[in-house]
Formats: C-alpha cells, sequence, structure tokens
C-alpha cells in the first residue's frame, strides 16, 4: 500500500505528506489535524486503545474522525458464524478480525459518536456488515 500510495502522490496534483508510521505511534505534533480518516482500520490494528489516543491526540479540540470500518453484525445468527470463523479467517487475513465492536471501541477510545450508518453490503454477510459516519 505504500508504494500504491507513493505513486498517487506523484501523479496527483495537490501537495500530500504520506508518514509512515504505525497508527500506534503516529509521528505528528498534538492538537495538529482537523481530520483523521479511518477507513477499514480497527479490524486489523493489534493495539486498538493506543492507536485510538493517538488519533485523539493529533486532533485539534473539535477536530472530526472520519470512519468507515466493517465489525460484528447485529443478527444473533450470523453473529454466532463471526465469532466461530474469526479464529480462522484472522491469520488468513492479515489480521482483520470480522467480529470487532465498531462503536464500542470508538467509544472506548475516548470518541463521541456525533452520526454513523451502518448496512450489510452485497455480499458474504459475516463479513460485511459496515458502519461509517463522524466522531470527535
Amino acid at each position: 500500500m505504500w508504494d500504491l500510495a507513493q505513486q498517487k502522490k506523484r501523479e496527483g496534483s495537490i501537495s500530500v505528506d504520506c508518514i509512515e508510521a504505525g497508527a500506534e505511534d503516529i509521528l505528528l505534533k498534538a492538537d495538529c489535524a482537523d481530520t483523521v480518516v479511518m477507513d477499514y482500520t480497527l479490524c486489523t490494528l493489534p493495539e486498538l486503545s493506543a492507536a485510538l489516543a493517538e488519533m485523539r491526540r493529533v486532533l485539534k479540540p473539535g477536530g472530526e474522525l472520519i470512519f468507515c470500518e466493517h465489525g460484528a453484525v447485529p443478527d444473533a445468527d450470523v453473529r454466532k458464524r463471526q465469532d466461530r470463523m474469526n479464529t480462522i479467517w484472522k491469520p488468513l487475513a492479515g489480521g482483520c478480525n470480522l467480529n470487532r465492536d465498531i462503536p464500542s471501541l470508538l467509544t472506548g477510545g475516548g470518541f463521541d459518536i456525533r452520526e454513523m450508518d451502518t448496512m450489510y453490503l452485497p455480499a458474504w454477510r459475516p463479513g460485511t456488515f459496515n458502519f461509517w459516519g463522524t466522531a470527535v
């Protein structure tokens, strides 16, 4: 993904600074970002609380987290399958967890969800329940 980002940066018409760092140690000053965009990230982060704390740290007061994630489904029988499959899925899918409770992770990480939509995408139900919205 880093190589692809560098290629897109060279092809683009706007100035972009790419920072190669983990989410648990964002190499930016505190209170410097208006917005953090998180796109299908929470499923694989090993240190969730550290990563969310870093996102909060770099956001300016009133700054916004824009998120799009997949996670735990609301349907009990699909959730049972999701939970059973996660142990096999995770090592095969680069550490991706199918069943993380996205709203609870965000609020537990100190964010206030301002707006959130959810839905199944048209595909394999255990892996396609999505959450997207904004938090501060």
